[in-house]
């Protein structure tokens, strides 16, 4: 029947249509009320193709930058120019929008499962489990899983792994755009960490100016660029490579710092 219709992995899309609607409503005035999105090149949107799309953001919250895209992207294909007004286009959402997650956030509790209904692709960090650093092999169904979801459609990752500043880009996200070939499309975000705790769920603090900017897609040789010259890329396209430290002011990098040290401190 066309009302449990499921999605590769398995997820009813009626319900997660319901989800996104409720969820979406439930937020909308973290962006528009309480705090102000502001959002550049949205127009890009429209013009992807239905899958095999990879979006590549800095990260500042666990979950509140995900579901600003979530609302960008939806206005943006109902017809709205850098703008979230009116929540309409939340009625007939895009249901094949996934993000890369990892696995131990997406089951902290009821919140993040519910999310994860909604769109996640839970991973395995080969770097860090519950606070410590580990080192082990990438799992190759969460490989699998990531290509699934861009087969079905379009898929947001972070590709630093984390919520902190100028940390390096992981290689994992070349070898998926290798390996997968989609068209790449840089978001750069800004003021979520002001707005939001660190997860992205409580308010912080309200009239804070967001920004997110999506770019043109990246311009990739997927044959011959090398898995460093596409993370190159991707730092330069998302604004943290370290050569943009060196214009930003030592007075702000040390305030950045400090915020980090005391959501970790907190959290």
């Amino acid at each position: 029947m066309a009302l449990f219709k499921r999605n590769p992995f398995g997820h009813i899309l009626f319900l997660k249509k319901w989800l996104i609607r409720i969820l979406g409503s439930l937020t909308h005035r973290r962006f528009k009320g309480f705090n102000r999105l502001e959002i550049e090149g949205s127009e890009i949107i429209k013009g992807l193709p239905e899958n095999n799309v990879l979006f590549v953001s800095n990260h500042q919250t666990y979950f509140a930058d995900v579901v600003a895209m979530f609302h960008v992207f939806n206005a943006s294909l109902s017809g709205r120019v850098d703008s979230i007004k009116n929540i309409g286009y939340l009625w007939n959402p895009k249901l094949n929008i996934y993000f890369v997650a990892a696995k131990e956030t997406m089951q902290s509790g009821l919140l993040p499962k519910i999310l994860a209904y909604a769109g996640s692709v839970s991973i395995e960090r080969t770097w860090r489990a519950e606070g410590k650093e580990v080192n082990r092999q990438v799992k190759m169904s969460d490989v699998s899983n990531i290509t699934k979801a861009l087969n079905d459609g379009w898929v947001i990752t972070f590709p630093q792994g984390t919520t902190k500043p100028w940390k390096p880009i992981r290689r994992g996200t070349a070898h998926i755009i290798k390996r997968n070939r989609p068209i790449v499309v840089p978001i750069v975000i800004d003021g979520f960490r002001r707005s939001f705790d660190k997860k992205g769920i409580r308010i912080k603090k309200r009239g804070i100016l967001q920004s997110m900017e999506i770019k043109e897609p990246l311009d990739i040789d997927y044959e011959n660029d090398t898995i460093e010259q596409i993370v190159e890329k991707l730092e330069y396209a998302i604004e943290q490579h370290p050569s943009f430290l060196k214009v930003i002011p030592k007075e702000e990098i040390q305030k950045e710092e400090d915020l980090n040290k005391e959501r970790e401190w907190r959290y």
